[in-house]
């Protein structure tokens, strides 16, 4: 039976680490069946694997990674999985990061959003030429909303 272990990484370097366990499962066909990382906690994530040594395969010799703290049950961390309805906090001008595809990583301007396909246009701030690039709405988190005219 699957069990949910919390994992200790470098703050920050989450993402990163998540990805290279990834990679190696794949190749390797190690049985992870799935892999949380919590916005609100920094310095760990959660993997649910059929056991610790699939997870020590997993995260053997991956930069940034800690190791493994403990199982941890279903109901400590059922507060992250239930769904929250969010109000949309983005607007024309946020500067956002892209956090999925080709662009993950970016950071952009928000030029417009779509409501309805729950799309927003932005624009990379490091591109050379300005091009608007169509993504979907949960595809970007808000690094630093539009300063208002006061501040300015």
């Amino acid at each position: 039976m699957a069990e949910i272990y919390a994992l200790r990484t470098t703050a920050g370097r989450e993402s990163q680490v998540i990805d290279k366990i990834l990679a190696r499962v794949k190749h390797q066909g190690l049985m992870v069946y799935s892999i949380l990382k919590p916005r609100e906690v920094k310095g760990y994530f959660l993997i649910e694997a059929g056991s610790t040594e699939d997870i020590q395969k997993a995260i053997y010799g991956v930069q940034h990674a800690k190791g493994i703290v403990g199982k941890v049950r279903m109901d400590e961390i059922k507060h992250f999985l239930s769904p929250v309805q969010e109000q949309l906090k983005i607007q024309d001008g946020d500067i956002v990061e892209i956090v999925s595809g080709p662009f993950r990583g970016e950071q952009a301007k928000v030029k417009r959003i779509t409501k309805v396909k729950e799309e927003v246009v932005v624009e990379l701030l490091e591109a050379a030429v300005p091009i608007p690039i169509t993504v979907k709405l949960d595809s970007v988190r808000v690094i630093k909303p539009e300063e208002s005219k006061e501040e300015k």
